[in-house]
């Protein structure tokens, strides 16, 4: 069993801890929490891997390998991550668990202060990051912007939210845009790594066996000396209700085949509204699992898509469905998935269909418990959202939800904006 407990270590610095000898390793993450902004998007998708690059102590790869090899062969990756309108810098690091040291190494305190060495003290050059640091992840982070295109799903569905969510903060990629990162210089990353460590909100993971004590006294030594100037700024996501009119937006690149996607507004059911178990229930039952009603009747009996499926955003209170068409079936698919949404919205259901998307969707959340980079990303997103619950009480909420009452989120969906990418014609 797992204890989970959430500590205030320092102002504007959070500690969740899960206390658990289940793993045989430990995790360790650090996470800076700031608004997602078009003009800082891409400087601040930078920073983490800049300080991943080497500390005043370490000051390049190979002595931060050895210091990693030190600590049984653990690991401190950067993670840039989006959750709504906030974007979350940092790093995720594992370790293997104090408990199964052979000599009684405290590899979390070593790993803690490696972590925060990292985080505060990074390798400079003239009151700077390094110039060549800079100039070669500024090249990495270009390739990792430009390759999102090379995953035509993935690019179809974030081409929708760009479009669907154009002029808000959501709308903005979590890496930002190629142009932005070209102008960085090293002077000007290390001036927005100032504004980070100073104003945004530190959220802390920890999973292992150590108490939460030792975490928090492990913890706040690791981090003496972070600036802590006050006037945190909080990312708050905006939620919109619905749309006045639904958009179409038809791109064409060099592919084989259509992407489809389409995106709802949930009339502002987000995870911090007492429908959201019930908005789970029913994106399972229209699109979320194999025996949905996408999956079951748009894609294997009608044979309209290659895949088709559908997905929610638990803060920015959005459904996204992402499907692949042949290009002259693009309208006749579209319609069809509309028809399958006024099924769900008149609670046309076989009992079977209901206990297939129940079970299926609380046996996610429960196996949320088996991996820690799982819980990890789940208490972080509990943390943007500003809630305690886990998955197991989010499990016990949709079992305990109507079909009524999935039926009633479903009437509320409207659609925002189509997407389609379809071919060059030649």
């Amino acid at each position: 069993m797992s204890d989970v407990t959430r500590k205030q270590l320092l102002p504007g610095v959070f500690l969740t801890s899960v206390h658990t000898k289940k793993f045989k390793s430990s995790m360790l993450s650090m996470t800076l929490l700031t608004p997602l902004r078009k003009e800082t998007a891409a400087v601040n998708a930078l920073i983490p891997y800049l300080l991943r690059r080497g500390s005043e102590a370490h000051p390049d790869m190979q002595s931060l390998a050895a210091a990693l090899d030190e600590l049984y062969g653990g690991s401190i990756e950067p993670a840039v991550r989006k959750r709504g309108e906030t974007q979350c810098l940092g790093f995720v690091g594992s370790f293997l668990d104090d408990a199964y040291t052979l000599d009684g190494t405290r590899v979390l305190s070593k790993a803690a202060g490696l972590m925060g060495e990292l985080l505060l003290r990074p390798y400079t050059q003239n009151g700077a990051f390094s110039p060549d640091y800079t100039r070669q992840e500024k090249a990495n982070l270009t390739d990792r912007i430009r390759s999102e295109i090379n995953d035509k799903r993935q690019y179809a569905v974030s081409r929708l939210v760009e479009e669907m969510c154009a002029g808000e903060p959501y709308g903005v990629g979590r890496m930002g845009r190629e142009e932005d990162v070209e102008v960085i210089t090293p002077s000007s990353a290390w001036t927005q790594y100032q504004e980070l460590l100073a104003h945004s909100r530190l959220e802390i993971y920890y999973c292992g066996s150590a108490e939460p004590e030792q975490v928090c006294l492990v913890l706040r030594d690791a981090l003496a000396e972070l600036p802590r100037e006050g006037g945190y700024e909080e990312g708050k996501t905006v939620v919109t209700d619905g749309a006045a009119s639904v958009r179409q937006v038809t791109e064409s690149l060099d592919v084989a085949q259509g992407k489809l996607t389409m995106g709802f507004r949930t009339g502002g059911i987000t995870s911090a509204s007492s429908q959201y178990p019930a908005l789970i229930l029913c994106n399972a039952l229209f699109g979320g699992t194999t025996t949905a009603k996408l999956f079951l009747n748009v894609r294997e009996k009608l044979s309209l898509c290659y895949y088709a499926s559908s997905s929610i955003d638990r803060y920015k209170g959005v459904m996204l469905v992402s499907s692949g068409v042949e290009f002259a079936d693009k309208q006749r698919a579209e319609d069809e998935i509309l028809a399958q949404l006024e099924a769900c919205r008149r609670g046309e259901f076989e009992s079977w269909e209901v206990e297939g998307a129940r079970r299926y969707t609380v046996s996610s959340l429960l196996t949320v418990l088996d991996s820690q980079s799982r819980q990890e990303d789940w208490w972080l997103a509990q943390a943007v959202a500003g809630s305690g619950q886990s998955p197991q009480e989010l499990a016990q909420a949709v079992e305990n939800v109507s079909v009524e009452a999935a039926v009633s989120v479903a009437q509320g969906l409207c659609l925002d904006t189509v997407y389609f990418l379809k071919g060059v014609e030649k």
